[in-house]
């Protein structure tokens, strides 16, 4: 049952760091483009953070949870790298849930050259900072649980 739970694990957190990274690069080439063809780009972002980012980051911290639970018996004591791996893994994951994938679904329904110009930009800037802070969060869980072992 362990087992399960363990791939379920790894499973997620490729998903959503590796989604992470796919967005990254997609929005980093995307500078280059005239703002016109912004509206393209973070449709496509949205879609990969609805399908791929955001049920990552959730298979991700729901088994962590879980295995958590099921190994609280079995280990004499938390560790530093565990308590960081569990820490940043939850607050990276709910800054993904809660902020990055409602964020990249308003910008999927805005023009970037619209009216709503200067609201794009804004989320366009707090998709940005908040995802990185998130993936960071990740990338520090991912090497902590390294670490753990």
């Amino acid at each position: 049952m362990s087992t399960l739970w363990l791939f379920l694990h790894l499973a997620g957190f490729t998903m959503w760091i590796g989604g992470g990274l796919g967005a990254m690069f997609a929005g980093i080439a995307s500078k280059k483009e005239e703002r016109a063809a912004m509206g393209a780009v973070v449709r496509a972002q949205s879609v990969v953070y609805k399908s791929v980012i955001g049920p990552g980051a959730l298979l991700t911290v729901l088994s962590g949870l879980v295995l958590t639970l099921l190994y609280s018996g079995k280990v004499t004591g938390p560790t530093a790298w565990l308590m960081v791996m569990q820490g940043a893994g939850i607050v990276g994951g709910l800054l993904t849930l809660f902020i990055s994938v409602p964020t990249s679904a308003k910008l999927a329904r805005l023009d970037p050259m619209g009216q709503a110009a200067a609201y794009f930009d804004e989320l366009r800037a707090r998709q940005k900072v908040v995802s990185m802070i998130a993936g960071a969060l990740a990338l520090a869980a991912l090497i902590a649980g390294a670490l753990s072992r």
